[in-house]
């Protein structure tokens, strides 16, 4: 039977669809318990209902990570209703294709909400669970990029990039900073995973997704699952000397 986190407590942040959604559910198969957390309600309860569903233990806690004291009354509410936490995840994010040259209003609106969400919303809710992943000597993955390393060749939000090398910056600083309190901190650099994010610009705009293709020796998008894996080995005992880095789970993009 999979028991790699049994006994331990994961926070999944952005785990109503997609990525976090497939980790949750891959954390609950090795034995977790899950807090399942999502600014959507439906899809957070969905994702929790099929954790339960497959003999697992979860709940669903409706959060809007750009919302400092929202996260400390979630991580407040977590702890209460399953335990304090060993695991967090910063998987909430958001992506959006605007040029920097299209309208500036457009492009500073991306700039503001994109900034918010995938970067300082993962320095929220980290700040927010601190105290139980000391205490824990717990283990925390944030979700990078490809675009941690490089910006794509498509009219591309550079604030999507910037938020991606500030989540590496942000892994490496946090590693430098909690390993004396036993805290690990590592980040996944998905390459083109297909999910609700990017279903728009896959169904409208495939020259978009053949430059991803073009450079992903696997020659494939990725799925949501091949992101479970990475997950687990970061949050479990299997990853107990690496802190600081990042795992890149893209198909070989940086490769070509």
């Amino acid at each position: 039977m999979p028991s790699l986190l049994i006994s331990h407590i994961a926070a999944v942040t952005g785990a109503g669809s997609g990525i976090g959604r497939a980790i949750a559910l891959g954390f609950a198969r090795e034995g977790a318990s899950l807090a399942v957390i999502d600014i959507d309600a439906e899809t957070a309860k969905k994702t929790a209902a099929e954790i339960d569903g497959e003999g697992g233990k979860a709940q669903a806690f409706t959060l809007d990570v750009t919302d400092a004291k929202a996260c400390r009354a979630v991580a407040n509410e977590v702890a209460a209703k399953l335990g304090s936490i060993s695991i967090l995840v910063n998987n909430a994010g958001i992506a959006r294709r605007n040029a920097i040259t299209a309208d500036p209003d457009a492009v500073a609106k991306d700039w503001q909400d994109i900034m918010a969400i995938n970067l300082t919303g993962a320095f929220n809710v980290t700040q927010a669970f601190l105290e139980q992943l000391r205490a824990a000597k717990g283990r925390i993955v944030n979700l990078g990029s490809i675009q941690s390393f490089v910006h794509i060749r498509t009219p591309s939000s550079a604030a999507y990039t910037v938020s991606k090398h500030g989540v590496l910056g942000f892994t490496k600083a946090l590693a430098a900073e909690l390993g004396k309190d036993g805290v690990r901190v590592n980040a996944i650099g998905p390459g083109f995973i297909a999910t609700p994010l990017n279903a728009n610009t896959r169904a409208n705009h495939p020259e978009y997704v053949k430059v991803f293709m073009d450079h992903t020796p696997l020659g494939r998008a990725g799925t949501p699952e091949d992101i479970v894996g990475p997950a687990i080995f970061l949050a479990s005992d299997l990853s107990a000397f690496v802190t600081g880095t990042i795992v890149m789970a893209d198909g070989g993009y940086r490769t070509v």
